[in-house]
């Protein structure tokens, strides 16, 4: 996956933690990150890419035990179910615990969350100490972009700290999946 500069990894945490945003490189494509817990760097994400609060996004994390803080694991087996294929290209939504933002869940109730086997992308996650939103670095209704230039060119003006490294190699964004029914929802 590449190597990974530890100044650039400070430089992005240290944009998380003050209500920032980052691009990073991700499985398929450049994503736009933020941190989950802050609502205004949220709104500030879903503004710059015009995109409907009512869709959700996506978290990221380096393992399970930084996504849990933010599911309902109540539900019998669940908990086992979602390591399969983790840590990997998978996306599940989950039940959301109540306190999770509907800036985060969108209209489904659940959150989308992924634990990612992505050399740069978990070194992220690692780096911040927790999961990090993951939503294609993109205008709503445009095509994600895979290299940096194209993210500037999405977002001109715009404060981002990129994190660099190589894209994943996958060819289409990660599929996600309902983590109750199992239905493939993309």
């Amino acid at each position: 996956m590449g190597w990974v500069s530890a100044f650039r990894l400070r430089l992005c945490v240290r944009q998380l933690r003050r209500g920032g945003l980052i691009a990073y490189p991700t499985e398929a494509v450049y994503g736009l990150g933020c941190d989950p817990r802050n609502l205004a760097a949220i709104e500030k994400l879903l503004a710059s890419k015009q995109r409907p609060s009512t869709k959700g996004l996506i978290l990221i994390a380096e393992n399970f035990r930084q996504l849990e803080p933010f599911l309902d694991l109540r539900h019998p087996g669940l908990r086992e179910a979602l390591k399969l294929g983790w840590p990997g290209p998978i996306t599940r939504i989950v039940p959301a615990q109540s306190w999770v933002p509907e800036l985060l869940r969108g209209d489904s109730g659940g959150i989308a969350v992924r634990v990612t086997a992505h050399g740069p992308s978990a070194a992220l996650c690692r780096a911040f100490g927790g999961p990090v939103v993951s939503t294609s670095a993109n205008r709503s209704g445009t095509a994600p972009a895979r290299t940096r230039l194209r993210v500037r060119h999405y977002f001109p003006g715009t404060d981002l700290v990129f994190l660099p490294g190589e894209l994943g190699g996958r060819g289409e964004p990660t599929p996600i999946y309902d983590a109750l029914s199992g239905k493939r929802l993309r």
